[in-house]
């Protein structure tokens, strides 16, 4: 077998001696790469991030930014990366390298001064400035130092940036107008850039990877069968795809696992299938690999993403993960349960298929047995028309809920024919709000119903106080979630 290597910034470069457990960020720093920061060791500051070769949406291949403090580095095992050091191009001998138009911006237009933030910025950025489909407006102005920058809208730029690219990034130091202005400048890049170039070409097939040192191992099969088969004899196993909740409690709680086996390149768990009755959601396709998919056609989901951690959380996170954490506090459960949607479980004797609302069976504990992956989240068609995805936080972005409540109605000629109401923070596992479901159903969407409902809805679950909210606050926010619910769509109706 190839020994594990990464190629960075162009150079491959072998992971050994690094243990199994060595996040990328100490990999590029042990190597002298020391743009990529240690900031939080989350995923909430962005100080480490850096750009993924991954398959693309529109192109063969997407330039990613990821938090190089969560992905192991064996993970990246036949993977190719860039980091802050790889944008510049190298000059002729004694001369200074050539700025990436990105870096050119940040620092023309005063978007540094302490510098550590950075580096994690312009990868981040640099990924929104490769993105195939960003396109500048037709009307947008020449120089972003003027107001004209806002002709877009505040979270997009005149020249097609999306703000939200930078959502996982922090400064500390520059407040954020001069690298929003930066963002807001940045041209289309050239033909002969280099990474523009890239991609057009595949990017690397996953490698089969065992890397052992010392007493663990890291490893990732070809195939579903063979990870299944090795899922058998080593139940053991801790399973990771995007490591953005694994990473955490590596670099934050110290974990170890003797063995770790990657499954977010399996081509089994990465298919997305529109059926006549269903969606079919692979569980190793990340937020926002899905997002750009399905492109609004599930418009629940679509309200949910940018809700949902930070983009680069996104870039890494899986719905498989997400519900394979069992967290009472995520926020894809709420709304797959509004959703009415099932889990694909797999194993090496076969397939199953749960209903999402008989699949939590206590605090961070499921049906799914030992030896037993998520293959995939089934949505059935069609999709009610009414739906919202409300999430109450202290931020407005990259936030953990403290209540998070999705609707999916039905609502013809007045009469509320069906309600799914999916429910997060409120109990030990994600739930349905069945008493109020219930107290809608065959009644009028009117503002007696919907007072009356409401009231249910706030004594649904046992909300408790932690350092997040209080009990009362939860279950205040439970009822006036369905208020503002009812006012929106009353003011949709009589506009």
């Amino acid at each position: 077998m190839v020994a594990a290597r990464i190629t960075v910034n162009g150079k491959e470069t072998p992971i050994s001696p690094a243990a199994p457990h060595t996040t990328t960020l100490d990999f590029l720093r042990e190597r002298g790469l020391t743009g990529t920061k240690e900031g939080c060791a989350e995923g909430e500051c962005g100080a480490c991030s850096v750009l993924v070769a991954r398959p693309g949406v529109s192109k063969p291949t997407d330039w990613v930014a990821v938090n190089a403090c969560l992905v192991p580095a064996a993970a990246l095992d036949g993977q190719e990366i860039i980091t802050s050091e790889g944008l510049a191009t190298a000059g002729e001998a004694g001369t200074a390298p050539t700025l990436h138009p990105v870096q050119e911006e940040m620092a023309v237009r005063g978007g540094s001064q302490c510098g550590y933030c950075t580096p994690g910025f312009i990868c981040s950025m640099a990924a929104e400035y490769y993105r195939p489909d960003r396109c500048a407006h037709a009307d947008s102005a020449s120089d972003s130092d003027s107001d004209s920058a806002d002709s877009a809208d505040a979270e997009h730029g005149p020249n097609g940036f999306d703000l939200h690219a930078l959502s996982g990034n922090l400064c500390r130091c520059t407040g954020y107008r001069p690298i929003r202005d930066a963002a807001f400048a940045v041209g289309e890049p050239t033909d002969e850039d280099p990474l523009a170039q890239r991609r057009e070409q595949s990017p690397p097939e996953p490698a089969v990877t065992e890397y052992t040192q010392g007493d663990s191992t890291f490893l990732r099969k070809s195939t579903l069968a063979e990870t299944l088969r090795l899922l058998r004899e080593r139940p053991d196993a801790v399973v990771v795809a995007g490591s953005t909740d694994w990473g955490v409690e590596v670099n934050i709680r110290s974990r170890r696992a003797d063995c770790v086996v990657a499954v977010d390149r399996l081509h089994e768990l990465r298919e997305l299938r529109v059926e006549s009755d269903h969606i079919e959601i692979g569980a190793a396709l990340t937020l926002t690999e899905i997002e750009r998919r399905l492109d609004g056609d599930v418009p629940l989901l679509a309200e949910l993403f940018p809700q949902f951690a930070s983009r680069l959380i996104r870039n890494g996170a899986t719905l498989g993960g997400n519900l394979g954490t069992g967290s009472p506090i995520s926020d894809s459960p709420p709304v797959l349960l509004a959703l009415e949607a099932s889990v694909v479980l797999t194993d090496a004797a076969g397939e199953r298929e749960v209903p999402l609302s008989d699949y939590f069976t206590g605090y961070r504990q499921s049906v799914r047995r030992p030896g037993e992956l998520i293959r995939a989240v089934r949505i059935p068609l069609p999709l009610s028309p009414v739906t919202a995805f409300h999430k109450i936080a202290k931020r407005r972005f990259d936030d953990i809920s403290s209540v998070a409540v999705a609707f999916a109605l039905d609502i013809e000629d007045g009469i509320v024919r069906k309600a799914r109401i999916g429910l997060g923070g409120v109990a030990a596992t994600p739930i349905r709000a069945l008493a109020t479901e219930a107290a809608l159903e065959g009644e009028a969407w009117s503002a007696q119903t919907v007072e009356a409902a409401a009231l249910l809805l706030q004594a649904e679950g046992t909300p408790m106080s932690d350092h997040r909210a209080s009990a009362d606050y939860r279950s205040a926010m439970l009822g006036q979630s369905l208020l503002k619910l009812h006012a929106q769509t009353t003011e949709a109706v009589s506009s």
